[in-house]
């Protein structure tokens, strides 16, 4: 790899006289254990440790790894010879914008397409070319280097790395960091591939889902019966919504919507199944401590109580700037169901069925018919406690689709909304 320098070679200092590392060594411990690390962050903090073993000067490392999510663009691990855990920050996308970003050595290697970057800081002064290195410099730093790790698509990340050694790094320290590239690029493309999996399957099957398929549960009609509250929610009016509003308009009001209902289900204890249309499928398993289902049940109606008050939010910050707001409704119900594998042969969905899924999509559909934002069937709300926070009122039988007999359901009196989100509790 060339380096581009800081200063010609002429003006640099002479560099440690260091014999030749066991580069082997590291390469082997990547290949073999490293592959298996957890997570990126054991292996940059045992990378590093490794490195300092064979006597690297290594005082600081900081890897930079793209990512392939919704959310991340990529995550920042920050590595010190002092013993301290790896620090982890986050960039999402729309970092690569800041300025911070675009001054920085990452922006030239990532963005840019430099294969690396050296500077002896101890030669040098301001004004520093990237301001990192001013603050290196300050810390005690006397070199850096950094450098592109490149991954079989070609997706381009970096590392960097800088050391408090008078002289700074040797011919042989910079030929061991070289050298190592190829394999560390190896495995940490093995630990994105992984990650990516995951991330995938969380994003569209959901976290728990996702865990059973990764751990070998793909082959079809396989499952298991479970007990578990079931939620179901739907939009109202969302078709005249849909003939009229543009596109995108229309992307940005479903994914508003959605992240109201998602967000509140996840934060306790749900997961979604599934989006169907402008409808949402979700469940609460029952857990060991929870024979009964009420702890359940509880959750289900904290997650319902907060979705509507987001969602009244959101309606009234769209009526105040004249855009159109938005009803729902949301059904609960307790029954078993087959959690698993169903499909074609080519094409499988891990999702849940049985009557009860079949019978919570019917009491949503009372809510239409009926005007009401919450109901509940008569199972479901035996397992609510009287005098608790939710409170659930018999509306009495109704004639529902299948159903020889009427059904008995609840509706859950929502506290009094402000007057501007009146609209979504009607």
């Amino acid at each position: 790899m060339t380096f581009d320098q800081a200063l010609p070679p002429a003006a640099l200092p002479n560099a440690p006289v260091a014999e030749t590392h066991n580069c082997g060594a590291v390469v082997d411990w990547l290949l073999q254990e490293g592959r298996q690390a957890p997570d990126a962050e054991t292996l940059v903090d045992e990378f590093g440790r490794r490195l300092n073993a064979i006597g690297l000067p290594l005082a600081r490392s900081v890897l930079v790894l793209q990512l392939l999510h919704p959310q991340i663009r990529s995550m920042i691990y920050f590595w010190r010879d002092n013993g301290d855990p790896v620090r982890t920050v986050i960039a999402n996308h729309g970092d690569e914008q800041s300025e911070t970003y675009l001054k920085s050595p990452f922006a030239t290697l990532v963005e840019d397409g430099a294969q690396g970057l050296r500077y002896r800081l101890e030669r040098m002064s301001a004004p520093w070319p990237y301001p990192v290195l001013g603050d290196l410099a300050r810390q005690g730093a006397t070199d850096y280097a950094a450098m592109a790790v490149l991954f079989a698509g070609g997706r381009r990340n970096a590392i960097s790395f800088s050391t408090e050694r008078r002289g700074g790094f040797s011919v042989a320290d910079l030929a061991l960091l070289d050298g190592l590239l190829p394999a560390l690029g190896a495995v940490l493309e093995t630990l994105a591939l992984r990650r990516l999996a995951a991330t995938v399957l969380d994003t569209y099957v959901g976290r728990k889902t996702g865990e059973r398929i990764l751990s070998g549960d793909i082959r079809r009609g396989t499952g298991e019966n479970v007990r578990a509250v079931l939620w179901y929610c739907d939009l109202r009016g969302f078709t005249p919504l849909a003939d009229r509003l543009p596109r995108e308009e229309l992307i940005a009001l479903l994914n508003g919507y959605f992240e109201s209902m998602g967000d509140a289900v996840e934060r306790h204890g749900g997961e979604i199944l599934k989006f169907i249309g402008d409808a949402m499928l979700a469940i609460f398993p029952l857990t060991p401590e929870d024979e009964t289902g009420s702890a359940a049940a509880i959750k289900a109606l904290s997650a319902a109580t907060d979705a509507l008050t987001t969602m009244s939010g959101q309606n009234a910050e769209r009526a105040a700037w004249g855009q159109p707001t938005l009803r729902c409704g949301v059904a609960l119900h307790i029954g078993e169901v087959m959690y698993g594998n169903i499909g074609s042969t080519e094409r499988l969905d891990f999702t849940v069925i049985g009557p009860a899924v079949n019978l919570v999509s019917r009491i949503e559909g009372l809510c239409g018919r009926l005007d009401r934002t919450v109901l509940t069937s008569a199972d479901f709300a035996a397992l609510v406690p009287p005098g608790g926070r939710h409170r659930l009122d018999s509306i009495g039988p109704h004639v529902v689709k299948g159903l020889v007999e009427p059904l008995e359901v609840f509706e859950l009196q929502l506290r009094p909304p402000t007057a501007a989100a009146a609209p979504i509790l009607t």
